[in-house]
């Protein structure tokens, strides 16, 4: 029988959300089957919403910075709450005025009211409050969110780390980004789908400014589906930290860049035991650059290749690929600029038309940008043998 599609809608706010907090559930989720539409009061289809880098850096709260721009893919005047399964309300500065604004509370006063299942992450909490929907409610956020939602009549719920997450029949809350996992897999759930195939064991290569949602959304991903994935860098081990780049076009003849999160590493480079993973993850941005010339690298991308076991590559990743020399007779696509190291590589060049196709050859996954994700991350499940039905 065919997959059922679920059709749920992201309630993608205006400027200053958070950018993982949009991104990583719309694309995780479009990766699983589901039909996602995510819209902004004021905003139309194919409009943007800016979105901003939240992250620790010492102080006594986060800093932030400029983010990716997200794009929307519905007119917000034009939804329909009946025609959804579901309601996920992301993070960031923009709840704080989206609570002023009547459409938006009415909205999700309508899911509430109807028990569709409601997915809120940080201080996305605060439009619940003031949609009266958290009264009685067992909920967790983003900690300073507490003393709103303790006045508005929720149970708060302590997050004893910064990657819990409160099940309350159907409202699902989640402290921040780190969360994402558990957030994704309770709201799979809540739609009615069941994973299957889990347990894998996945492997990131990671570096120094790789991009930020390359790494970050088929990270979170696989995570979400019951994946254990390990993330590694040459000299550095567990618990240290890559920095990432927001790789986005702004008018420019090439795409800009700005600071990203931090990425926290999981595991240890060294006495890596690569038999122990079924597959692997090459992110882009600017880190394979400099990881196609470290031998024990390339070491690592020529035994999964050899041994055939699922690969899934990214952007400037294909650069890695190039140099390890495993493109030889294959087909795959890349960045665009990427394009002269794969033909000299003996492959031959598929194109990225639009930017978010992904191609699959054997056991390599190849796709050209992060807009691609939801056909990256569907084709990697699909070798991996992993599947969300609902």
């Amino acid at each position: 029988m065919p997959r059922l599609r679920k059709e749920f809608c992201c309630y993608a706010v205006i400027t200053w959300k958070i950018m993982r907090h949009a991104m990583v559930p719309f694309q995780a989720l479009q990766a699983f089957g589901v039909a996602v539409d995510s819209v902004c009061p004021g905003k139309k289809a194919g409009e943007v919403c800016r979105t901003a880098v939240h992250q620790p850096a010492g102080h006594q709260t986060y800093s932030e910075s400029r983010g990716h721009n997200f794009a929307l893919n519905a007119t917000f005047d034009e939804i329909e709450f009946t025609k959804y399964d579901g309601l996920v309300i992301p993070g960031g500065r923009a709840p704080e005025y989206l609570t002023t604004n009547p459409a938006v509370l009415d909205l999700v006063r309508n899911f509430s009211n109807s028990r569709k299942p409601i997915a809120s992450i940080c201080h996305g909490q605060l439009i619940l409050a003031a949609a009266d929907s958290v009264k009685g409610r067992k909920c967790t956020a983003y900690p300073p969110v507490k003393p709103v939602l303790v006045a508005a009549g929720a149970h708060w719920v302590e997050p004893e780390t910064m990657s819990a997450s409160v099940v309350d029949g159907n409202l699902i809350t989640a402290a921040t980004y780190e969360g994402h996992p558990e957030f994704i897999r309770h709201f799979v759930k809540a739609l009615g789908g069941t994973i299957t195939g889990r347990e894998k064991r996945i492997l990131f290569l990671c570096g120094d400014y790789m991009e930020d949602y390359e790494v970050t959304v088929p990270f979170q991903s696989l995570q979400a589906l019951g994946c254990h994935v390990d993330a590694v860098c040459p000299k550095k081990k567990a618990g240290d930290t890559c920095p990432t780049a927001v790789h986005d076009f702004e008018g420019d003849q090439t795409y800009s860049e700005k600071p990203g999160h931090d990425f926290t590493l999981t595991a240890d480079f060294e006495g890596l035991e690569i038999s122990n993973y079924d597959g692997l993850v090459i992110p882009g941005g600017r880190a394979p650059e400099y990881l196609a010339l470290d031998e024990s690298v390339i070491a690592i991308v020529k035994e999964f290749m050899e041994t055939k076991k699922p690969v899934a590559s990214i952007c400037h990743g294909q650069q890695i690929l190039a140099a390890a020399g495993v493109l030889k007779g294959r087909k795959c696509t890349a960045y665009p600029a990427v394009k002269l190291n794969v033909v000299l590589s003996g492959a031959t060049w598929l194109e990225p038309d639009p930017i978010d196709r992904c191609f699959t050859d054997g056991n390599l996954v190849t796709g050209a940008a992060w807009p691609g994700h939801p056909e990256f991350i569907s084709q990697f499940m699909a070798l991996l043998g992993l599947q969300v039905a609902f």
